[in-house]
């Protein structure tokens, strides 16, 4: 019987060591992986959290979600900024910034991805999607 070696072996598109192949990608885009095995999403893994596979296949997210926890930092930085965590629609959690002011972003406030790369934190940028109504809360 004959066994192939795991180098003779191409990598596949889409899975974990294919996430490292250069493609031309939307720079202002956010991309994310999902688990062929379970159907999880998930942001910047090597591995599925629920069934520890190796096959994620990347995939490009709407932009749009909900804060879940927002709070405010003071510290390395000139002015106050908040660090929220967003639940994206596809399902994963991404640690960013809300732009505007640092105390009007609560939890489960809508928002809308506007930068996929913060310049200076490398983090995505997101803007509250009902700005208008941000006042009857």
């Amino acid at each position: 019987m004959h066994y192939l070696s795991g180098n003779t072996v191409p990598p596949v598109a889409g899975s974990a060591t294919g996430l490292l192949e250069p493609v031309a990608r939307d720079t202002q885009a956010l991309y994310f992986q999902r688990c062929t095995w379970c159907g999880t999403a998930v942001y910047h893994r090597l591995l599925c959290p629920v069934c520890r596979g190796s096959d994620l296949r990347t995939e490009r997210s709407t932009g749009t979600g909900t804060v879940r926890h927002s709070t405010v930092v003071n510290r390395n930085s000139p002015a106050a900024r908040n660090v929220s965590l967003v639940e994206m629609r596809e399902g994963f959690v991404v640690r960013g910034r809300v732009a505007g002011p640092p105390i009007g972003v609560h939890g489960g406030d809508r928002v809308r991805l506007s930068m996929a790369k913060d310049p200076v934190r490398g983090e995505p940028v997101f803007h509250l999607f009902d700005e208008a109504y941000g006042a009857w809360n």
